[in-house]
C-alpha cells in the first residue's frame, strides 16, 4: 500500500503508524490500544517475528480493512440475497423475503476472529480456535470466505465471481437436497463445513468447560466465549484448578461481553455486573484483562499479552518455580451487541436489528444502505489487505482450517493383553485392570479420568491409586498436583474434561442416574462427529467409554432418584455408528468389549456395567463373540414342540432369564436364550452409514430365527424403549412381551427392584405363558403365582433371587 499524503502537513507522507491509528469505517483505536500496539510491535520485532514496527502497523491497518469487510458481509448475510462489491445500493428485489441471522453476536465476533487470524500472521504460528456461541457462525464463514480459508466444498461454491452472492443467498436458505439434507455447505451454527470448526456451540456453556483440557503442550488455543454462558453452570471458573504447564497447552479465553441475551441484558451488561464478574474471576484464580471489544487491534494485543504470560508460566514450570494454581489470563472484550451496524445495543440487535424488512420497507432499506456503506471496503484495497495477512506458505504454517485441534489423529493405542477371569467378581474390576494397563502401555497419550462421585466405591481403585485426583494442595497419597483424574461434583464439567482430551485416553465413570446430567455435552459431541462423517471428513479422535455404574438395579439403597435408565436410552436414540450402547454382563465380556471402544474413532460408548459382584457367565471366546457380534446364544433346549425365544439385555436381567430357562428345561419346554450386549446392532438402520454398524439379515436370522415367533425379552431399560428401537426382534408383536424398568423403586435391594418392576424370573415365566397361550401354573407354583399377581408374599420370589 502507498502512504497517503497528510493534508495538514504539506507533502509529508503519513507514517504507517498514523495511518493505522486513524482507523477505518466504524473502527476506532483508543489511546490505550495504541500504547499497547506500540509495545507489542516492539516485542514482535525484538523477537525476530517481524522485520520492523512499520510492517506491524501496516498489517494492523490491513486487519481494520478485513474486519470492516467482514462486518459488511455479515449484514448482507442476514438481509440480502446478493451483494454488489462495488458498493452500489441494492434494489428491493435483492433483499430476502424472510431475513434471518444471529446478527448482533456475529457482528461482535468479526473483530475477534479477524484479530485471531492477524495474530497468527504476525507471529507466524497457527493457533487453534473455539467459539462457544456457535450461532455467531456468520462471522467465521464471512471471514473464512474473504480470506480463502475454506474446505473444498465452500471454496468451490463461495470463491469466484458470484461467490459472495451465493454465500448470502445460502445463509438461512432452508433449501434441501432430494434426500432431505441441507443443500448448502453452510448452517446457522458452526458445523462440519465451517473451516476450523470443532464444536457446534449450540448449547452454551460447554466450550467453557472444555477449552482448558484441549491443547497439548506446545499448542495454543483461543477460546471465544459468551457473557450469557457465564450465567450457566459452574465449572468454567475452575480452569486455574485444572491447568498445568506440564500437560496443557496455552489457553486464552476471551469473553465477548456485549451485555445482552436474546431479549434482555445480562448481568454483565451493567457496569456493576461486569466489575463483580472480574472480582469473581480473580477469586477463582484468573487474571482478568479488560479491553475494547470493538477494536480488532485490541484483541490482537490482548491475545499477544495473554500468551506471553502463559509462556512465562511454562518456563517457570520447567525451572520448578511455578506454584499452582497459576493465574490464567482472561480477556474481557467490552463491546455493544451488534456494534458496527444499525440497532447496536438494543434487543433487536440479537437477530434483526433493522426496524423493518428492507425488501418492502423503504426506511429499513435506507438504513441498511447507510450503515452498510460505512463498512464497505473497495475490492482492490481488500484484496491487498488479505494478501498481506495471508502468508501461510511463506511462513510455512497451516491454514486456520487445519489447526491442531481440528486435525487430531492420535496413533492407535497399544492394547493390553489381560487374562480372563474364572471367579465371581465385579465387572468394574475389568475396567480398572484394563484402563490402568492401557495408560501404562501408552505413555505418549495424555490420560484423563472424569469422576463426579467415588472411584473407589465404583471399584476403580487401581485407576485412583495410579492416576490420582488433580488438586492444588494434596492431602493424601491419592491426590497430586499433576493428577490425571478430574474430580468435581459436576457431571458436565468432568465429562467435558474427557470430551476435550481428543489427543489422549479417557475414562468417565458415574452413577447411572447422574449420567443424565452429561447428556447435553455428549449429544453435542455426537452430532458434530456424525455430521463430519456424513461429509466425508470423519473425526479421528480416539473413542472412550462413559460408564454408567452403581446403576438402577443395584442402587436401591439411595431411593428412586438414583434409579434412572434414561442415559442409555437416550444414547441408544443417537446414531449407532457414533454412539454405541453396551451392557457387558460380567468381567470377561467387559474386558473384551473395551479394546473396540478405545480403537473406535469419533465414537463414544455408553457402557452400563454393574459394580457389585456378578457370576462369570462367558468364557473368553464367548466374550469375544459378544464384542464382535453384539449378541450371543447363551443356552438352548431343543425338546420337541414350539420353542419360546428368551432375550436378555443387562447383567441382572441375564441372571433372571437363566433362572427362568432352568424352569423351562425342567418341564421339557423348548427355548433359546440370547444375550443382547449391544442393542444398537439389531435396530432397523436409519441410513446407510448406520447400516454398516448393524447386524446383517443372515446374522440376525442366525441368532433370532423367525420361526421362533413367541418371544419374551427382559431389558435393563424401559420396555417401550427396547421394543421400539429393536422392532426387528419382535416380528409378531402380539406374540411378544418385553419386561423392563417401569419407574418403580425406592429403598430396595436388587431382588426387590426386579420384583417391583415385574422383572423377576417368575414374571418372565408368566410372560412366557402369556405368549405361548399356556397356563403359568405349568412353571410356577401357586404361591409363586400369587406373589407375582400381588396376592401373596413377594419374599417367595425375592429370596430365590438373592
Amino acid at each position: 500500500m502507498s502512504s497517503p499524503i497528510n493534508p495538514e502537513s504539506g507533502n509529508r507522507p503519513v507514517s504507517d503508524y498514523e495511518r493505522w491509528r486513524r482507523g477505518y469505517g466504524v473502527i476506532r483505536h483508543s489511546e490505550t490500544t495504541c500504547d499497547q500496539a506500540r509495545t507489542m510491535a516492539g516485542k514482535l520485532v525484538a523477537a525476530g517475528l517481524q522485520p520492523d514496527t512499520a510492517t506491524v502497523y501496516r498489517k494492523l491497518a490491513c486487519l481494520d480493512l478485513l474486519a470492516s469487510a467482514g462486518l459488511w458481509l455479515v449484514a448482507h448475510m442476514t438481509y440480502t440475497s446478493r451483494v454488489d462489491v462495488s458498493g452500489t445500493p441494492l434494489l428491493p428485489s435483492d433483499f430476502k423475503t424472510n431475513p434471518e441471522g444471529h446478527t448482533g453476536g456475529a457482528l461482535n465476533m468479526i473483530p475477534a476472529y479477524a484479530a485471531y487470524m492477524a495474530l497468527n500472521n504476525l507471529t507466524g504460528q497457527t493457533r487453534s480456535w473455539l467459539m462457544g456461541q456457535g450461532h455467531c457462525v456468520a462471522a467465521i464463514d464471512a471471514l473464512n470466505v474473504l480470506t480463502g480459508n475454506l474446505h473444498p466444498e465452500q471454496q468451490d461454491r463461495y470463491r469466484g465471481r458470484n461467490g459472495l452472492s451465493r454465500l448470502v443467498s445460502d445463509f438461512y436458505s432452508y433449501r434441501q437436497r432430494p434426500d432431505g439434507g441441507m443443500d448448502a455447505p453452510l448452517g446457522s451454527h458452526v458445523g462440519p463445513h465451517t473451516a476450523g470448526g470443532i464444536m457446534e456451540g449450540g448449547y452454551l456453556g460447554f466450550a467453557e468447560l472444555q477449552y482448558t483440557h484441549m491443547p497439548l503442550p506446545g499448542e495454543s488455543l483461543v477460546a471465544f466465549l459468551s457473557d450469557g454462558a457465564a450465567e450457566e453452570q459452574r465449572g468454567s471458573d475452575w480452569v486455574p484448578r485444572w491447568w498445568r504447564a506440564e500437560d496443557c497447552g496455552a489457553v486464552m479465553p476471551i469473553m465477548i461481553a456485549n451485555g445482552r441475551r436474546i431479549e434482555q441484558r445480562t448481568e454483565l451488561g451493567t457496569h456493576e455486573g461486569l466489575e463483580r464478574f472480574g472480582e469473581h474471576l480473580s477469586h477463582c484464580g484468573f487474571e482478568p484483562l479488560y479491553f475494547d471489544g470493538r477494536d480488532p487491534a485490541a484483541f490482537v494485543c490482548a491475545l499477544f499479552n495473554m500468551e506471553q504470560t502463559l509462556n512465562r508460566y511454562r518456563e517457570q514450570a520447567r525451572s520448578g518455580t511455578l506454584r499452582y494454581p497459576a493465574a490464567i489470563p482472561y480477556g474481557i472484550a467490552e463491546t455493544t451487541k451488534g456494534y458496527g451496524f444499525y440497532g447496536a445495543g438494543s434487543n433487536a440487535a440479537h437477530n434483526l436489528p433493522l426496524p423493518g424488512n428492507p425488501k418492502i420497507d423503504t426506511r429499513a432499506r435506507e438504513l441498511f444502505h447507510h450503515h452498510a456503506g460505512l463498512l464497505w471496503v473497495p475490492p482492490e484495497q481488500l484484496a491487498d489487505a488479505v494478501s498481506q495477512l495471508n502468508q501461510h506458505r511463506q511462513q510455512q504454517r497451516p491454514l486456520e482450517r487445519d489447526h491442531a485441534l481440528a486435525t487430531r489423529h492420535p496413533p492407535d493405542p497399544v492394547m493390553p493383553a489381560l487374562p480372563p477371569s474364572q471367579d465371581f467378581g465385579s465387572p468394574m474390576l475389568a475396567v480398572d485392570d484394563f484402563f490402568t494397563a492401557l495408560v501404562r502401555q501408552n505413555p505418549g497419550l495424555r490420560a484423563r479420568v472424569g469422576n463426579p462421585d467415588e472411584l473407589a466405591s465404583n471399584r476403580l481403585e487401581s485407576v485412583l491409586n495410579g492416576l490420582k485426583h488433580r488438586v492444588n494442595c494434596p492431602e493424601n497419597e491419592q491426590e497430586s498436583v499433576h493428577g490425571q483424574i478430574i474430580t468435581a461434583l459436576n457431571e458436565e464439567a468432568v465429562v467435558s474434561a474427557c470430551l476435550a482430551n481428543k489427543a489422549g485416553l479417557n475414562l468417565v465413570a458415574s452413577y447411572e442416574a447422574f449420567c443424565v446430567k452429561m447428556l447435553g455435552a455428549i449429544r453435542q459431541e455426537l452430532i458434530f462427529a456424525r455430521q463430519q462423517k456424513e461429509i466425508g471428513r470423519p473425526a479421528n479422535w480416539l473413542g472412550f467409554p462413559v460408564i454408567a455404574t452403581s446403576h438402577t438395579w443395584e442402587n436401591g439403597k439411595n431411593q428412586q432418584s438414583h434409579q434412572d435408565t434414561t442415559f442409555c436410552e437416550s444414547l441408544l436414540g443417537e446414531m449407532s455408528d457414533v454412539s454405541r450402547v453396551l451392557f457387558p454382563a460380567d468381567y470377561n465380556s467387559t474386558l473384551e468389549a473395551l479394546p473396540g471402544v478405545y480403537l473406535g474413532r469419533g465414537q463414544l460408548a455408553c457402557m452400563v456395567i454393574p459394580k457389585r459382584d456378578r457370576p462369570v457367565v462367558f468364557d473368553r471366546k464367548e466374550a469375544q463373540a459378544l464384542a464382535k457380534n453384539g449378541a450371543l446364544v447363551v443356552d438352548e433346549d431343543t425338546s420337541p414342540g414350539e420353542p419360546v425365544m428368551l432375550i436378555a439385555n443387562g447383567a441382572y436381567q441375564l441372571s433372571e432369564m437363566i433362572r427362568a430357562s432352568e424352569r423351562l428345561r425342567e418341564t421339557g419346554t423348548p427355548f433359546r436364550l440370547v444375550y443382547v450386549q449391544e442393542p444398537g446392532r439389531f435396530r432397523e438402520p436409519r441410513d446407510t452409514i448406520e447400516a454398516a454398524q448393524c447386524a446383517r439379515d443372515l446374522e440376525q436370522e442366525r441368532l433370532f430365527p423367525r420361526r421362533m415367533k413367541r418371544r419374551v425379552a427382559l431389558t435393563h431399560m424401559r420396555p417401550e424403549v427396547f421394543r421400539g428401537h429393536l422392532s426387528p426382534l419382535f416380528p409378531e408383536p402380539s406374540k411378544s412381551r418385553v419386561l423392563g424398568y417401569i419407574n418403580r423403586g425406592g429403598t430396595l435391594n436388587e431382588a426387590g427392584m426386579l420384583f417391583a418392576n415385574r422383572c423377576s424370573w417368575a414374571h418372565a415365566l408368566a410372560a412366557c405363558a402369556d405368549v405361548m397361550e399356556r397356563p403359568p401354573g405349568e412353571w410356577l407354583s401357586s404361591a409363586e403365582l400369587a406373589a407375582i399377581e400381588g396376592r401373596g408374599d413377594a419374599a417367595i420370589i425375592t429370596r430365590s433371587q438373592s
